[in-house]
């Protein structure tokens, strides 16, 4: 359940017209993409969208989740506004209150347990090992946690824990933080749990009827079983402009704190599958095509680079057209060539001769790992045959 209707008003002029998770981050993507990546990433494949504040954009770019892979027959992503039922109508009260009108919705797919998810954080997180956390504690309620600056903590529901993980205490938001384990607003609740604590709190006339405010401090006074789940990779709430100028730089920079670059994680957009082009600080491009997805840390001149490719520090390219997810390794120099997907030149090696002095343009088939070192002439195709030589010549040397 991706709760996805805040105003997001500390975003001003950038959420006069859309919801928050629907404000564009990193160049191609919205800030939805990530909870709804990270679900789809970690085997979730029914998830709702709880809308409310300004709701057109953000259906519209969800649409059907074929993005996303959740365009199913059964399950998939629909959106959830709040409706008219026969004896009332009314706007989303609170978090917990959004979650309470739609039980209906999770009844459809009767789990055991329910994951609760912020729809305005930027990071990548495998939701799949929280709930095998959660049912090896035996939980009530498993809580992301990541620790902030003390500085900061008073944003955040802050909590403590004991050694196995148990919390011990939680506040909203503290004016003097006890610890700086932040709720991160991902939880996984025991679906029979959660349904008591929301009937409840929605029978309770001075509930703010908020997760944070009123669901987990009651269950804490209760006893309940609430552990910590310690989330170590990057996160960042994007609800400030602050905040959100810092996650867009922190794509930036030799070694980013955040990457969109990770094949095993992608980030799925309604844009297109492949990240926003990267070029390091290092790098010289000139008169170049740079695709989607590649990264450039070295020198690119005269050339066309399809989607994926990576050419490191120190590695040159000139007068070439690389097809997709090729890689040039440090040190490695690549004139006048065609070179075919999914190889790798190591680092060092030679690919041609520049344009000047070649006599013909050199040819480099697809899915190869040419070692460190290697020297590929100039006007030759070079495919699979010729790297096993190659490779046969170097092991008869050794």
């Amino acid at each position: 359940m991706l709760l996805a209707g805040g105003q997001g008003s500390r975003l001003y002029l950038l959420t006069e017209r859309i919801a928050k998770p629907a404000v564009n981050f990193g160049g191609k993507y919205r800030i939805i993409d990530f909870p709804l990546s990270n679900c789809v990433n970690s085997g979730i494949d029914a998830v709702g969208v709880l809308t409310q504040y300004q709701p057109l954009a953000l259906n519209e770019y969800i649409g059907n989740g074929l993005p996303w892979d959740l365009d199913r027959t059964y399950g998939g992503v629909l959106t959830l506004p709040p409706y008219q039922a026969m004896n009332r109508s009314e706007w989303y009260k609170g978090t917990a209150n959004a979650i309470y009108q739609n039980l209906s919705f999770i009844d459809k797919f009767d789990p055991d347990y329910v994951v609760i998810l912020s729809g305005d954080h930027i990071y990548r997180m495998d939701y799949a090992e929280m709930v095998e956390a959660h049912k090896a504690n035996g939980a009530d309620c498993t809580i992301a946690v990541f620790d902030v600056p003390l500085e900061e903590a008073s944003r955040f529901g802050i909590m403590s824990a004991d050694e196995t993980g148990r919390i011990t205490q939680f506040e909203e938001k503290p004016k003097q933080p006890k610890s700086t384990l932040a709720s991160m607003g991902v939880y996984v609740f025991s679906k029979d749990k959660l349904y008591s604590y929301l009937i409840a709190d929605e029978q309770d006339p001075a509930s703010q009827n908020d997760f944070g405010k009123n669901i987990i401090p009651a269950m804490l006074a209760n006893g309940e079983k609430l552990y910590a789940f310690r989330f170590q990779g990057y996160w960042k709430d994007v609800g400030t402009i602050q905040s959100l100028w810092e996650a867009n730089m922190d794509l930036l920079g030799s070694t980013p704190n955040l990457t969109l670059h990770d094949s095993g994680w992608r980030i799925y957009s309604r844009n297109n599958a492949r990240p926003p082009q990267f070029i390091g600080e290092s790098a010289v491009v000139r008169n170049s095509v740079i695709t989607e997805g590649c990264e450039i840390y070295g020198t690119v001149i005269n050339s066309v680079l399809s989607p994926g490719v990576v050419v490191e520090e120190g590695a040159v390219v000139y007068d070439s057209v690389l097809f997709d997810d090729v890689t040039i390794r440090a040190g490695a120099e690549v004139h006048y060539t065609v070179m075919d997907g999914g190889t790798e030149i190591g680092a060092n090696a030679k690919v041609g001769k520049p344009i000047e002095i070649s006599e013909g343009i050199t040819l480099v088939g697809g899915e190869l790992n040419v070692p460190a070192d290697t020297v590929i002439a100039d006007n030759v195709r070079f495919g699979r045959e010729e790297l096993a030589k190659l490779t046969c010549k170097e092991e008869e040397t050794v």
